[in-house]
């Protein structure tokens, strides 16, 4: 099977549609990563999605009110089957289709301007696992790399007392992120501002979230459609993925407050920030994928890291 002729999606009832839905993906080698990690799960969002239906709606069949056996109309299943269709034509992520994401079971907006949300931050955001780590004093809390400013809305949901700064280069981006500020009313704690990494943003700050472009070159060659569909500026970390690491650790020592925290997310690239930052104590967070996707930095060790490395250049 090719995308130019994608298997026929076809079903009386719901159950029906998503099996049929997950066997044309799979044929069809779309590529997942972008909310879902299966075709059974992406066949059951689009297609719920499309019928208009809760995407947390029970789909074991036999459970009490599981809509697993719900029959669909052939108009709707038409409607299901041409949406597989564009999603298997285009290679576009889902979420682009849907105009929505969601994450720790918060919706955003998204559309073609900005990367679909995906941070495992946002976990951490949810079930507190970082508090511990922040000052009592913690009020000024900035986003970078926000894109559809998802993180920065989390937090401030999290933390009801702090104010929060999202910052992007990307002007498409923040028009994506204002539209979910907006839609979450937090247009008074949270604020957007385009900025070149720090440039714009010079604090100083107690927590400093970012989920930066890190992907290295030899992995930006292999990626599948779906990847390519997102903005290139909001993946692409040069050579070793870590070109906008470097330049932001070489800022953050003088844009933070005594005791902030950083907290970074560098998907697969932990051998190449390793290498690139041999000497620096750094602690790995647990995720849902593990405990090498995202990092935390005190400013303690950051500043002692600095000052050790501007030591060293002046021998």
């Amino acid at each position: 099977m090719n995308a130019s002729h994608p298997h026929a999606v076809s079903g009386n009832t719901i159950a029906e549609l998503i099996a049929s839905g997950a066997q044309a993906l799979t044929q069809a080698q779309v590529a997942f990563g972008h909310g879902t990690a299966t075709a059974e799960d992406e066949a059951a969002w689009l297609v719920l999605w499309k019928l208009g239906l809760p995407l947390d709606s029970e789909l074991t069949p036999g459970a009490p009110d599981s809509v697993s056996n719900q029959p669909v109309t052939q108009s709707s299943q038409a409607q299901v089957a041409t949406l597989f269709e564009e999603r298997i034509r285009t290679r576009k992520p889902a979420a682009y289709l849907t105009n929505e994401a969601w994450l720790v079971g918060v919706p955003f907006y998204i559309d073609e301007r900005s990367i679909v949300p995906r941070s495992f931050i946002a976990e951490l955001l949810a079930d507190g696992s970082i508090d511990d780590w922040l000052s009592d004093q913690t009020t000024q809390v900035l986003d970078l790399c926000t894109g559809n400013g998802s993180l920065a809305c989390l937090a401030a949901m999290a933390y009801p007392e702090v104010q929060v700064t999202g910052a992007d280069l990307s002007p498409d981006a923040l028009a994506v992120a204002r539209i979910n500020v907006d839609k979450h009313g937090l247009q008074e704690r949270v604020r957007l501002l385009e900025s070149n990494g720090m440039t714009q943003v010079p604090g100083p700050w107690d927590l400093v979230l970012c989920n930066p472009p890190y992907v290295n070159a030899d992995s930006m060659r292999k990626l599948p459609a779906e990847y390519l569909a997102e903005p290139e500026l909001a993946l692409a970390g040069g050579e070793d993925g870590m070109d906008f690491i470097r330049q932001l650790l070489a800022d953050l020592p003088s844009r933070l407050n005594k005791d902030a925290v950083v907290i970074l997310e560098i998907g697969n690239e932990k051998p190449f920030f390793e290498a690139a930052f041999p000497d620096l104590p750094v602690f790995w967070l647990d995720t849902s994928s593990g405990d090498e996707q995202v990092l935390l930095i005190t400013e303690e060790t950051l500043r002692q890291w600095s000052e050790g490395h501007t030591a060293g250049l002046k021998l």
